[in-house]
Order: structure tokens, then C-alpha cells, then sequence
């Protein structure tokens, strides 16, 4: 495999010693790595980019909550008019977004780069292969705020923007609630139109202390098909590993912080598991996703070139590896195809899930610390200089620990247009019944509700108890209804499951219709499972 991995070299290489051999350069670049792209920046660039080659093309996706246009590179030979021509296209679609939290802006650089880099050779085996979209700047009302008081830990630049965007929400905790005008713009122009098989999302660490200047991820939310996960863990990642770690001299680690710095024997831990993240949301819709996480404390040079060297590690591996991941995520969309159907082998969802040490422990090139109490008489823990390896359990792997069986189809006994766009917003398929009709259902009868103490993200989350029980209920023409077997059935689920921990429930979505005016007593929870398979 390893020989495999560099056949190609000499073809594939788009070696860092050429970042910048052009006219055109980042402002990374232009500024010896001392300043970060404002967004006029970002459209300037890639104005300049798109006059000078037929291989790349702006498309704009959306625009932010201050109306700042969010575009996106298309990079292809021969180029497409419309996401239709892939219905006859052999390539692989790779999507890259970076400045999600625009205070992280290597990836807004790299991923310029990588832009003007590629189309310099546009016979090149990529080419030949992939078709890149690349959105550098997601965040661009985030990006525009900058200051020398952002990220003040972040070892350069010194003036980057802030987490939040326009709305003072965090664009990746809005996967499943789709409340930002970033995330619906990915979600609808790029997911349901583009769906790439491969997503890459490119942000800069807050955690434990190392010395690996790029950390990266995969999917782990245990919703996602397993095969894919376990190839992300087994084959993929471990090679992009070696591959920018041997090919392009970087350093990496997978990305985590330590279960216990007092005691790092505990475990190196991956832990936002829930779809509301980009990462897990993707997985969940059956495709491949990579976190992209470069290390805080690493200079900006370091982390731009790194993580430029990880993009082109990706691409690498999907080039020699595009017929295989095809068939993979083939399978993948045909489980869910058949998911309720006689032809489904027993299938469960994941209502709530632990990590687990994966097969192979990670070594980590971390350092000694020294313990120290702080003014409130907590233990901290300081970095000393004394650079140290341990090899200890990675834990990313998160299986269920409570499960239910996938229904034959969901059935809402609401009219609810918000709900109804929310859930085509998805990309997922819905229908109405053509007569009334009685089914034989399960009705989630709810016995305590209770919301958040604090807020989270502009909602009080709740946190809700129940349980099952089977009824007999008419259901008039016209009321909708949603299969499980569809390419997005785990997504359906995700949103519509009652104990769903990244839920519509979860997220408020449900609230008038579950709490009366008065009284302790709660309203059955308006989503019905349709256990057997039916004429409807």
C-alpha cells in the first residue's frame, strides 16, 4: 500500500516550495505570514483566479446575515454547467470549507492556495479524477470582525475574527437546526445538489498541548454506516496519515485532547460526537467527513502549510481510491434504501452511545506538566519544555448504548409548514396520504419534559422522558409522512426520533404541540412510528 501511495509522486506532487511562485499570492503569502484575508480579499482572489483559467468557476451559495455573498470555487476539466451533468460523470466531488469559526484562518488561506495551485496543471491526475469545490470563507461576517483581542492564545496572526456569525450563532452546532444562513446555503447548494462523496472541514485546535502542528478526524456518530466509519478508522485516515507525514513532511496526530492531563494513561479523546457538528452531520447522510483541527500553538506559517499538505494528502487518496469509495458509499445509500423493507437486514438507531478506544492506540509527541492549584484552588496543569511521547487508547469509536428499531415510516399528525420546509431544507423525501386511513402505530407518550437551565445556541434544549405504547389512530388524507428507506433515512430519524439527543424536540421545534396551557400533563408527541410495512 505504501508503495501504492507514491506511484504517482512525481505526477501528483504540488510541493509547499511552490506556494508561492506566482504573481498571485494569499495575503498569508504577501504578508510573510503576519495577516489573514478579509472577505473582499477572499473575492478578489478568486475574481483573479477565475479570469485566468477555463477550469475554475464562482458560484455563490448564499449570502450571509449581513449580505456579504458566500462563493464557492469549481474546479474541473472539463468543467460542468450544473451539478445535473455529474448524472454522467465519473469524477469524485471533494468539498472544502474552511473559516467556519473565522478566528481559525489557516484553512482560509490553504485553501486559496490549493485553488490557484491546481489549476496550474490542469492534466494532472486530480483533474483527471476530482472535481474540487472549495468555499475558503463561510463565515465572512465573522471573518470581517477582526481584532488583536481575538484568539489572543493563537500563535498569529495577530488580528483574526471572531467564533460567532452574524447572528451571534456558532455556524457548527447548526447542522441539524438549520437556523444560520451558512449552514442552509451548504446544506441546500452544496449537500443536497453537489453531494460530494468527501468533505473536509478545516479549523484550528483549543485544546491539549503537542507538538504535531495538524490534527485531523473522521465521522463518529454511531447513526452513520459502520462500514464507512470503520473505513475512515482502518484504511483512509491511517493513509492520509502516513502520506503527509512521508510525502509531504508534516507532522500529524489524529485529533483529540487528553481524557486526563494529570493522567494521560486515560486516553487521547475525540469527543463532539453529535450531528449538530458538520463532521457528524455529513457522516450521517452516508458520506465521507474529515475534521481538519491544526494545533493553536504551532505557528500560522506551520499551520497554513500544513494544513495545504493534509488537502493535497486527501486528494491523493481519493484519486488512487475513487472506484472504491464510489462502491462504498454506493452500499451505503443502498442499506438505507432498503431500511424497513422485508429486504432489510435488522437495523437499529442510536438514542444514546459512549466512545470506545478504537482498535489502534495513537501516539501523541505531547509534554511533561506540572500540577498547580489556581486562585480558586482547582488543579491546573502547566507545560514544561520536556517533550515526551505516549502512546495511549484513541478513543473515537462511539457505539450505541440504547437503541430502538427503525420504523417503516414516520407520520406527523401535525401540518406544520416550518417543520415540513425544515425537513425538505435536509434534502429528505416526504409524502401524503391519498385517503384517511387507521394504522396501527407507535405513539410516544411523554412523562417529563424538561428544558435546559441555560441557554444553548438561542435554545433551552430539552431533555425528554417516555415511552412507547401501541395504538390504533386514524390519519386523514393529505397528513405527510416520512420513509425510512431513503438515502436519507438516518438524517429522518436523527431529526424526528423523540429521544434523539440533535433532534427536532430537542431543538424546540416541537414545544406548542407537547405542553398544554395548563396543567402538568403533556400532549402525545406528534410523530408516529409505523413499525410494518404498509400500502399507504
Amino acid at each position: 500500500m505504501k508503495n501504492l501511495l507514491f506511484a504517482l509522486a512525481s505526477a501528483l506532487l504540488l510541493n509547499v516550495t511552490v506556494l508561492a511562485q506566482t504573481n498571485l499570492l494569499t495575503i498569508a503569502e504577501s504578508s510573510d505570514y503576519t495577516k489573514t484575508s478579509t472577505h473582499q480579499n477572499v473575492l478578489d482572489f478568486m475574481i483573479e483566479l477565475d479570469q485566468d483559467s477555463p477550469y475554475l468557476r464562482i458560484e455563490t451559495i448564499g449570502n450571509t446575515t449581513e449580505g456579504k455573498p458566500i462563493p464557492m470555487l469549481i474546479l474541473a476539466n472539463p468543467m460542468l454547467n450544473s451539478p445535473e451533468d455529474l448524472m454522467n460523470d465519473d469524477r469524485l466531488v471533494i468539498y472544502i470549507q474552511a473559516n467556519i469559526h473565522s478566528g481559525e484562518v489557516e484553512g482560509k488561506e490553504a485553501s486559496q492556495a490549493l485553488a490557484r495551485e491546481l489549476i496550474k496543471n490542469p492534466d494532472s491526475d486530480f483533474f483527471k479524477n476530482l472535481i474540487i469545490l472549495i468555499v475558503p470563507d463561510l463565515n465572512a461576517d465573522g471573518n470581517d470582525k477582526m481584532s488583536d483581542q481575538n484568539r489572543t492564545n493563537q500563535n498569529g496572526p495577530k488580528s483574526v475574527g471572531v467564533r460567532h456569525n452574524g447572528q451571534q450563532l456558532d455556524i457548527n452546532r447548526d447542522a441539524m437546526k438549520l437556523e444560520t444562513p451558512e449552514m442552509q446555503a451548504v446544506v441546500s447548494q452544496v449537500y443536497n445538489s453537489w453531494d460530494p462523496a468527501i468533505v473536509v472541514d478545516m479549523h484550528t485546535t483549543n485544546g491539549s498541548y503537542h507538538v504535531e502542528p495538524v490534527t485531523f478526524t473522521w465521522q463518529m456518530n454511531p447513526n452513520g454506516d459502520r462500514n464507512l466509519i470503520n473505513y475512515m478508522r482502518d484504511k483512509m485516515m491511517p493513509l492520509v496519515s502516513e502520506t503527509l507525514r512521508e510525502k509531504y513532511k508534516t507532522l500529524n496526530c489524529f485529533y483529540g485532547e487528553f481524557v486526563d492531563r494529570g493522567d494521560r494513561s486515560k486516553g487521547w479523546i475525540s469527543y463532539a460526537s453529535e450531528t449538530r457538528y458538520m463532521t457528524n452531520y455529513v457522516g450521517v447522510r452516508n458520506r465521507l467527513s474529515i475534521l481538519n483541527e491544526n494545533y493553536v500553538y504551532a505557528d500560522y506559517k506551520s499551520r497554513v502549510i500544513g494544513s495545504y499538505n493534509l488537502l493535497l494528502s486527501i486528494l491523493d487518496f481519493a484519486v488512487f481510491n475513487k472506484n472504491e469509495i464510489k462502491n462504498i458509499l454506493a452500499n451505503a445509500d443502498q442499506k438505507s434504501l432498503n431500511r424497513g423493507l422485508n429486504l432489510a437486514v435488522a437495523d437499529s438507531f442510536a438514542l444514546k452511545y459512549k466512545g470506545r478506544p478504537t482498535p489502534n492506540p495513537e501516539t501523541i509527541m505531547t509534554y511533561e506538566v506540572e500540577p498547580y492549584k489556581d486562585v480558586n484552588g482547582r488543579t491546573r496543569y502547566k507545560k514544561t519544555d520536556k517533550q515526551v511521547n505516549v502512546t495511549i487508547p484513541y478513543i473515537a469509536d462511539y457505539y450505541a448504548t440504547k437503541q430502538i428499531a427503525y420504523p417503516f415510516a414516520y407520520i406527523l399528525d401535525i401540518n406544520d409548514k416550518r417543520i415540513i420546509s425544515h425537513l425538505q431544507l435536509h434534502g429528505i423525501e416526504i409524502k401524503q396520504l391519498n385517503n384517511d386511513v387507521f394504522l396501527e402505530v407507535e405513539s410516544y407518550k411523554i412523562s417529563n419534559l424538561k428544558p435546559a437551565e441555560r441557554l444553548n445556541q438561542g435554545h433551552y434544549l430539552n431533555t425528554v422522558k417516555g415511552e412507547y405504547v401501541v395504538e390504533s389512530k386514524e390519519f386523514k388524507s393529505g397528513t405527510y409522512y416520512i420513509l425510512s428507506s431513503q438515502k436519507l433515512g438516518s438524517l429522518a430519524a436523527y431529526l424526528l426520533e423523540a429521544e434523539s439527543d440533535d433532534g427536532l424536540l430537542k431543538w424546540n421545534f416541537f414545544d406548542r404541540y407537547i405542553v398544554p396551557q395548563w396543567g402538568r400533563n403533556y400532549f402525545p408527541y406528534p410523530v408516529y412510528r409505523l413499525l410494518q410495512q404498509t400500502e399507504l
